[in-house]
């Protein structure tokens, strides 16, 4: 493992369609869980303003965020259309139930 990859966790840690957050020295990081046991991280920052994501619902591979209803897609960051802006990802890897986040944003 490099230095820029920490471990945060399993995925039975992050409740189904819930999320839990990573405090970074840059800011928070939100970690997904979908429905489909699927696991996504995010800036925990809505690009509308500055909603936190981790408190929004997760539905699909989108989360809503709790202040104004913006839905973010966890695959890209990018809000849905009509909306525009993205929040930051962050690479993540499995390993066995194990969760790894890397610090660096794509």
């Amino acid at each position: 493992m490099s230095d820029n990859w920490i471990e945060v966790g399993t995925v039975n840690d992050i409740p189904r369609q819930g999320a839990r957050v990573v405090r970074g020295s840059d800011g928070d990081i939100a970690v997904f869980r979908t429905d489909k046991d699927e696991i996504f991280a995010l800036r925990d920052k809505c690009p509308h303003n500055g909603g936190p994501l981790s408190q929004g619902l997760v539905h699909d591979n989108k989360v809503a965020c709790p202040l104004h209803n913006w839905n973010i897609s966890l695959e890209t960051g990018m809000a849905v259309a009509p909306d525009e802006g993205c929040a930051a990802r962050y690479p993540i890897k499995i390993e066995g139930e194990k969760i790894f986040l890397s610090l660096t944003a794509i």
